[in-house]
């Protein structure tokens, strides 16, 4: 059995009644392939709407980057919103801006109807290193306002000190739209709700062969299910094998977190007052945020390919105590890494395998809201309106340039050029 990779999620997750592994032969309206928020919030959406719904997870709820990631709830997309407009046009950013911000009030909305514990905390706050990054944020704010959000806030150097106690910074961003969650607990109650509105889900079935047929047929070591529809959802953990397709126009790419052990309530609360999840701007950014019973999260860092590397703490503690110095000595009791997906135009990726086939993945690092708003389209998809899936599935998917072989060292190189610019602060 594949159990859940040893972090503090895994150790603070709620308790739940374990899944069944699939045996034999079943039937379904639509089956989802993947047991992360991108099958989570597409079965639940179609679960709600009274689909006879299957999910199969390889190995456990949120095994994957939904029950890994920094936790935090960010809006929008990986691209900005003028980039989006000036590479796909004005009629295309109007109906993508207009679905930016849907992702973390689904997240809300399911957390509510179904009383998930899973520690939610709004507020997010970008911050920047220096003055063109926060020439940045200005802009950025101008553009989210422009698509509806009335929730944000800039802050001078002085202001973002008391928000946060470091002095790396020059300014802010503060999103009240934003905030941040226990991952894993979220997974885990959305796989709760899904079967409490009659939804199957299976844990410890892998995915060995789909059958693009009509039905189509999906199977596993032990078992298949024949839907009219299949999903595909798994994103940085589905393999190269299964839909090779998909595997050529993204990139996994692996990020290190840290927690260090419980602190004092008085050096919690001195770190982030008012208990928000910050990120920088950095194109290599570091994200952080303070968790049950006073402990650091600190993450940050890619890479490429998703190799594990050999010591998360000696890459994360220095980035952690150049922002928090005063920290100088703390314990860290956790450590671990998490897959994302990466794509060439870090916009996300929706389509069709087949007539009845679909697939989304690739949110490059905003994964935790904009699966959330993928599973609200896929519903929509399904019932008849393709308008706002196909808003996405129109997006061109290109291909990581250097092929399977080169991809990863290319795409390092610019991000050391990129990384290196943010250094020199241009």
């Amino acid at each position: 059995m594949t159990e859940h990779t040893t972090s503090y999620y895994a150790a603070s997750a709620n308790k739940y009644e374990p899944f069944p592994t699939l045996e034999g032969s079943i039937n379904c309206d639509v089956c989802v392939v993947g047991g992360g928020y991108t099958g989570l919030s597409s079965a639940l959406h179609l679960a709600e709407m009274g689909y006879d719904v299957v999910v199969l997870e390889g190995a456990r709820i949120g095994f994957g980057a939904s029950g890994r990631n920094g936790g935090q709830l960010v809006n929008s997309y990986s691209r900005d919103i003028d980039v989006i407009e000036k590479n796909y046009g004005p009629d295309a950013a109007k109906m993508l801006g207009s679905m930016m911000f849907e992702g973390g009030d689904i997240i809300r909305e399911h957390i509510q109807r179904y009383q998930i514990q899973c520690d939610y905390r709004p507020g997010g706050l970008f911050v920047a290193m220096n003055h063109k990054q926060l020439e940045t944020l200005e802009e950025q704010k101008a553009n989210w306002e422009r698509y509806g959000n009335t929730q944000l806030e800039l802050l001078d150097r002085e202001a973002i000190r008391r928000e946060v106690d470091s002095d790396r910074y020059v300014g802010a961003l503060l999103d009240h739209s934003g905030g941040h969650i226990h991952p894993l607990n979220l997974a885990i109650g959305e796989a709760d709700a899904i079967r409490l509105n009659g939804g199957r889900v299976y844990e410890q079935s892998p995915v060995t062969r789909i059958q693009h047929t009509s039905p189509a047929v999906v199977s596993t070591a032990r078992g298949q299910v024949t839907a009219r529809y299949v999903i595909v959802a798994g994103n940085a953990y589905l393999g190269d094998k299964l839909e090779p397709e998909l595997a050529k126009r993204s990139m996994p790419c692996g990020t290190q977190v840290v927690t260090t052990a419980p602190l004092s309530e008085e050096v919690a609360r001195s770190l982030i007052p008012k208990n928000y999840c910050v990120e920088d701007c950095n194109y290599l950014l570091d994200y952080y945020r303070l968790i049950g019973d006073n402990r650091l999260l600190y993450g940050g860092g890619v890479v490429y390919g998703a190799r594990d590397p050999d010591d998360v703490e000696r890459l994360i503690m220095p980035k952690l105590l150049k922002t928090f110095p005063q920290l100088q000595g703390v314990k860290i009791d956790y450590r671990w890494t998490g897959n994302f997906l990466l794509t060439l135009s870090r916009m996300p990726q929706f389509g069709r395998l087949d007539n009845n086939i679909y697939y989304m993945q690739g949110y490059s690092g905003h994964g935790v809201t904009c699966t959330h708003l993928a599973g609200r389209l896929i519903s929509e998809l399904l019932r008849g309106d393709a308008e706002r899936f196909d808003a996405f599935a129109k997006l061109p998917h290109y291909p990581f340039p250097g092929g399977r072989s080169l991809r990863i060292p290319f795409t390092a190189m610019g991000a050391a050029y990129y990384s290196l610019r943010d250094r020199l602060g241009v």
